[in-house]
């Protein structure tokens, strides 16, 4: 009998920042280089795993717009173009760096990677990512969650339930057009939970979930097996509990295994270095300095002075930090057992761009922790629905309102510099609401209009702008995408009061917002 479980969640997500109006749209990187660096890359490590029989199991929340960029066919070529420029850039490089010891191997490392990119993707995958994380789904080693339609922060929104019906009907039936399933578990964005929600989840079919640790310690009762087992609310809905050691071990920006001297620092890259005039292609407009991708030195300290990266150093700090985290995992599943009903169960979820992204060798530490289990009769990995299957009865309680956010509660979501647009989303709400109720029953263009003010709305409400805009970065872009969706929905508006629709104007804007095709606007009624 093992020792204890790991259930290893990570949450992928972007905002929407498909923007077809522009021939090239700087935060669209984000998506690129998201692809590039993790979920390509995990990909491979699913692949090389399955090919060498290494046992390992993975939960992967999806939000909803990041599936809708990968399903798309415009975002696919320009994706497939920005390779092309990232491989010219490293063919650059290998030049500039030619014959010295330290860096051309490390523009050569850039070089194969891009490479492989494109290959998996234009061949392999045939750019289609989802299909082959369908292919693990089906296998059983993966397990697919979904999340709110568009990141809404959920509790902010407890005051208009046909709201938060909307963003998880949405995010459920794309879900299902996507995967052929329905899901089972469902990502509360940033964690956030409130009592009641619950209620609307198991409505649409939804099992369980994962909150925070403080959220479910303050629930009523407490929770008699603390962090080690999910609870389940009166309606069985389960909530899994986050495990703080085992989160913020990897987590933590100070502490955390990323801020090892040793791995690559993500912060320091030619597009900032190098003279405008020999970077100036491969950034935005020639001269917005981002990153490129290229970064050649490791974190080493706080300071400006860096070593070179080295790849091997890094690799093999990867290996020791994975063994350190098993090895804390069993003495912590030890010490919990003589006081448990069963094998304690640790939780840790983490963004998935983490991983290969902002930690280069996050991937390379994931199969680390597959392969040194394997060797264990301690520790096993499971996914949240396999503990599921297994572990049906749970101890009743409704964790408090909370979030994995900084203080635990709403404060990153709702604060001076954001608390701004709220009074425009909830207007908004009001005026959908209205809209719903008077047209109950449309067909053809009007339900067409309906069905993109309802797209419109879920768009304000996404946490990323909020998020944004209190970090300062790209808070310009955040702020045009609250009042594009305001206009955008106050022009429906104004159609539908004067009984006249623009249908050129609309078949436009549903080309540049196609997420939710199958949306279906009268969610936004009022509940009786």
């Amino acid at each position: 009998m093992e020792t204890g479980n790991i259930a290893l969640v990570l949450n992928a997500h972007l905002p929407f920042v498909r923007q077809p109006d522009y021939t090239r749209f700087l935060e669209e990187r984000w998506l690129f280089e998201s692809i590039s660096e993790t979920y390509l890359p995990l990909l491979r490590l699913f692949a090389k795993l399955e090919a060498e029989r290494v046992p390992w199991r993975l939960t992967l929340a999806l939000s909803p717009t990041l599936v809708s960029m990968l399903g798309d066919a415009l975002l696919r070529d320009r994706y497939t173009d920005w390779l092309g420029e990232q491989l010219k850039l490293a063919d650059r490089e290998l030049e500039r760096c030619a014959g010295d010891p330290v860096f051309h191997p490390l523009a050569q490392l850039y070089k194969d990677l891009y490479q492989q990119n494109y290959d998996d993707f234009t061949v392999l995958h045939a750019g289609n990512i989802l299909s082959a994380l369908d292919f693990y789904y089906k296998k059983g080693r993966l397990e697919l969650m979904t999340s709110a339609a568009t990141q809404a922060f959920l509790p902010i929104y407890r005051a208009f339930p046909e709201s938060i019906a909307c963003q998880i009907e949405a995010a459920v039936v794309s879900f299902r057009s996507v995967f052929g399933r329905s899901p089972s578990g469902f990502w509360t964005p940033h964690l956030g939970w409130y009592p009641g929600l619950e209620e609307l989840l198991s409505a649409y079919g939804l099992q369980y979930s994962v909150v925070s640790t403080r959220g479910a310690m303050l629930g009523k009762p407490t929770p008699r097996q603390g962090s080690y087992a999910p609870v389940a609310c009166p309606n069985g809905f389960t909530n899994y509990i986050r495990d703080v050691a085992a989160t913020e071990s990897v987590w933590s920006e100070t502490e955390g295994y990323p801020a090892d001297p040793a791995y690559r620092d993500f912060y320091r890259d030619i597009g900032f270095d190098l003279p405008l005039e020999y970077i100036g292609p491969y950034i935005e407009q020639g001269q917005i300095r981002t990153f490129t991708g290229f970064k050649y030195w490791a974190i080493t300290g706080k300071g400006q002075d860096k070593i070179p990266y080295d790849p091997d150093l890094a690799a093999a700090k990867a290996v020791e930090h994975a063994e350190n985290f098993l090895y804390n995992r069993a003495r912590q599943a030890k010490k919990a057992l003589p006081h448990m009903d069963r094998p304690p169960l640790m939780v840790a979820p983490y963004d998935a761009e983490l991983f290969g992204h902002w930690w280069h060798e996050g991937i390379q530490w994931l199969e680390a922790l597959f392969r040194k289990a394997q060797g264990t009769s301690e520790l096993n990995f499971v996914t949240l629905a396999e503990y599921q299957r297994q572990y049906t009865e749970n101890f009743e309680s409704v964790p408090e309102f909370s979030s994995w956010g900084d203080g635990g509660y709403a404060g990153i979501w709702l604060e001076k510099s954001n608390d701004w647009l709220y009074r425009h989303s909830f207007k908004l709400l009001e005026y959908m609401m209205e809209l719903a109720d008077r047209f109950p029953d449309e067909s053809g263009l009007r339900e067409r209009v309906l069905n993109q003010a309802a797209r419109e709305v879920l768009l304000s409400q996404a946490a990323d702008w909020p998020f944004l805009l209190r970090s300062g970065k790209s808070g310009s872009f955040a702020r045009k995408q609250i009042e594009d969706a305001v206009t955008n929905f106050s022009r429906i508006y104004e159609m539908l009061c004067a009984n006249t629709v623009g249908t050129e104007w609309l078949t436009k804007l549903e080309k540049r917002n196609n997420l939710f095709p199958h949306i279906n606007y009268r969610i936004f009624r009022r509940k009786r």
